[in-house]
């Protein structure tokens, strides 16, 4: 019996034994192992630095001034980190229950989940857990195939241990999910919320928190755009996973697999979105330069597609988008109208009017040698005759219509048709600035930006007309201490040959071609734009003072100092004259428009500030003065049907686009229209207090214009954008758009109480179409 005993008790000791050898023996295998692997046998590992800092490419984001997000730039990475604390609850439970259930009792590596995966294969569930994910998302790489998975296996582990030792719970968190590719360019939570559902991470819903993690396990597959019935049961996997860890309750389980996937798909692409003019503008031209211009610590230049800088601009995002939406409510029914007059039954040269052939020739001759298509084959090595033949073969291709929803159709045509096409269609450029700091709040270069890429706020330069006339106005009040009260006879008017740089005698008309005869207040002259009164001004005052002064106030364009000017021969730009205008706006001092108010890095450091220009260039009195003469316009001329629909000044006859928009706005108005010869160029420059908008509409080419005044003015085509946006804007009282009065110079010494004068002008008149005149 004791031998019995004796025997048990040592095959006891020897299981012992050899219990502790074998454990021994796989501690030391294991610590091997990962010893090999920190030793790089299994491949490159990161450095203690990188773990430190992983690089990941950062999309430079570009920020509203109230705070919204209106673009982004990058080549593959759309991608914009978040912190833990930006993250809802329920993501991250949604992500702990489905991925790693134990994730916040292991150091980097499920021992139990390990063990599982091991004892059944796999068949059962993985066992890669947060942070090994993170680990293969950093630096490991494509999950691999052949036997090198079991090294890249040990290198997640190694990888995910170091990780847990230099980053928090929800640090890793965080970095997991901001690393992630969800598709489409959601790269990262951030952009997968917005793109998914039009919101920010934190104002995900439990069931949209619980489709973006399902995703995580293979967003190609769980593809809610192309198997939105294999991710819609994905997500309730989701949602099951996360009752049975007690993250909701059953009930809620329950009626959240209920409800259907609500996608608000919204990609984000650098051709789409808010303020896509303005984006373009500072990627390809402003932030270039100043790139160029401004070095990283070490040397090395930013990288605007890669750094994560945070460009924080001067746009409010409601008010881009009231600009945008005003654009596109007033263009499509202009274009609409300007199809039916240029049919080719009526206007056989569509869109060209007033051409000859050899002139729309040379016309469609420049557009093809400018055309991406010409350069992109004259750099493949096509010979000419090989790139005209390609110009006039059909292919298939996506064009802009505004009949659509999309505002796009699929069709057949030649490159040269589609050139044509593209000619037929009006642009515009719209562009709103608060005169006192210079901040512009809305930027729109063009209908479309996929379809129209010419920024037509800063690279375009178009005729002035009217709208150039104010400088005229400027020069003399400041000069010539003129009031609007004071009054000039509306006759024909010449400047000699010789007088002013003239080279031949002018003698500009009326654009109705006639003259009243009477004398007109300078109010009333600008409001209905007497071109007769504006050259006896010119001719007063000079063209070098029009000029000068129109320069002071930050137009940089070459102005010949003739006489004509005055009617608006020179050409401009819109973002130029809102920054003009705010001077009259702002009490004499000229602030030049900025769009950027601060750039930061990734990491919150300032690296750009922004400091205002600005100039004193007329006083407080004789800048009132105009604001006071612009008034006018709206008060009884060519801006008056801002006030109410069907105003007496304009015949009740016209139709939808002359007194289709029900604007009745009735606070203090100043602005000016302005149109050029043969209807070319549109224009409407209107100010309140706080607020400074330019508005032009014209073709590509001035020869695209409307037949008749009745439509190619500015006032037809340009202000029902101003009077669309702006009524808007009172509608969302937030904004803080000025409802009040300019203000008024404690001391004005410039008489703007036109009563007394007209009274007296009033008792030498007879007829009830002269007392008309004297309106104001």
């Amino acid at each position: 019996m004791a031998k019995a005993t004796k025997k048990k008790s040592i095959g006891f000791f020897k299981f012992i034994k050899w219990f502790w050898i074998l454990f021994g023996t796989g501690v030391v295998l294991v610590g091997l192992v990962f010893l090999l692997a920190s030793w790089e046998a299994f491949g490159e590992m990161p450095t203690f630095e990188t773990l430190e800092n992983p690089q990941t490419n950062l999309a430079t984001e570009f920020i509203s001034s109230d705070g919204q997000t209106l673009g982004k730039l990058y080549l593959d990475d759309n991608r914009t980190p978040v912190s833990f604390n930006q993250l809802p609850k329920n993501l991250v439970d949604a992500l702990v229950a489905t991925e790693d259930a134990r994730y916040y009792d292991h150091a980097g590596i499920d021992a139990r989940g390990t063990l599982r995966a091991f004892a059944y294969l796999g068949k059962k569930g993985g066992a890669s857990t947060i942070s090994q994910q993170l680990a293969r998302q950093l630096f490991v790489g494509i999950r691999a195939k052949d036997w090198t998975k079991y090294t890249q296996k040990i290198k997640e582990w190694v990888i995910a241990t170091r990780l847990e030792r230099n980053y928090t719970k929800e640090e890793i968190i965080a970095m997991y999910l901001n690393i992630y590719d969800f598709g489409y360019a959601a790269d990262g939570i951030r952009s997968a919320a917005r793109i998914y559902f039009g919101k920010e991470p934190n104002e995900l819903r439990i069931e949209e928190s619980a489709m973006l993690v399902g995703m995580l396990k293979n967003s190609s597959l769980f593809n809610p755009l192309r198997r939105e019935e294999l991710v819609f049961n994905r997500r309730n996997t989701v949602l099951g996973q996360m009752a049975k860890y007690d993250y909701i309750t059953e009930q809620e389980k329950d009626s959240l697999q209920k409800l259907k996937m609500d996608l608000n798909f919204s990609p984000e692409s650098h051709k789409e979105g808010l303020a896509t003019y303005l984006r373009m503008y500072l990627q390809q031209s402003w932030l270039k330069k100043w790139i160029k211009e401004n070095k990283k610590p070490d040397g090395e230049a930013y990288n605007m597609y890669l750094d994560g800088l945070k460009i924080y601009t001067t746009i409010d995002s409601r008010m881009q988008k009231n600009a945008e939406d005003a654009v596109v409510a007033h263009m499509k029914k202009l274009q609409a109208e300007f199809f039916v007059q240029n049919t080719k039954e009526r206007n056989p040269t569509t869109p060209f009017l007033d051409l000859e052939k050899y002139e729309i020739d040379n016309i469609m001759e420049r557009a093809i040698k400018t055309s991406l298509r010409w350069k992109a084959l004259k750099a493949e090595g096509k010979s000419e005759n090989e790139i005209r033949a390609s110009f006039k073969k059909k292919i298939n291709m996506t064009v802009f219509d505004w009949n659509s929803d999309s505002y796009e159709k699929d069709t057949v045509m030649t490159p040269m048709d589609s050139i044509r096409y593209y000619k037929t269609f009006l642009r515009t450029a719209m562009m709103s600035m608060e005169p006192q700091t210079g901040h512009v709040k809305a930027w729109v270069g063009g209908s479309d930006y996929k379809h129209f890429q010419y920024d037509n706020v800063i690279q375009g330069a178009r005729q002035a007309g009217s709208t150039f006339k104010p400088f005229v106005y400027a020069a003399a009040i400041d000069q010539l201490r003129y009031s609007p009260c004071d009054s000039l006879p509306d006759t024909q008017y010449c400047i000699e040959a010789g007088k002013h740089g003239n080279m031949e005698s002018w003698c500009p008309k009326n654009s109705d071609g006639k003259y009243s005869g009477k004398n007109r207040t300078l109010k009333n002259a600008l409001a209905n734009s007497v071109n007769t009164i504006t050259a006896r001004l010119i001719d007063q005052v000079g063209p070098g003072s029009v000029a000068r002064i129109a320069k002071s106030m930050g137009i940089t364009r070459e102005i010949l100092e003739v006489p004509a000017i005055a009617l608006g021969v020179p050409e401009m730009n819109v973002f130029e004259m809102v920054g003009a205008y705010g001077t009259f706006a702002n009490q004499g001092v000229y602030v030049k428009p900025v769009v950027v108010t601060r750039i930061e890095d990734k990491y919150g450091t300032v690296l750009y500030e922004y400091v205002p220009e600005t100039k004193d260039v007329l006083s407080k009195d004789v800048s009132y003065a105009m604001v006071n003469l612009m008034e006018g316009v709206t008060q009884g001329g060519s801006g008056t049907r801002l006030r109410t629909v069907g105003h007496n000044k304009w015949k009740p006859e016209y139709d939808e686009i002359i007194t289709g928009y029900p604007y009745e706005l009735t606070n203090p108005i100043a602005g000016k229209t302005g149109t050029t010869q043969n209807q070319s160029d549109g224009w409407f420059m209107g100010m309140v207090p706080n607020l400074v908008t330019g508005v032009w509409v014209g073709g590509e080419d001035r020869a695209t214009h409307f037949k008749s005044i009745r439509y190619g003015q500015g006032a037809a085509m340009a202000l029902p954008i101003w009077g669309l946006y702006m009524k808007a804007n009172y509608a969302n009282e937030e904004l803080g758009v000025s409802k009040e009065a300019f203000e008024k110079p404690s001391n004005l010494s410039i008489n703007v109480d036109c009563t007394k004068v007209i009274k007296e002008m009033k008792d030498d008149l007879d007829t009830e179409d002269d007392l008309d005149d004297l309106d104001f």
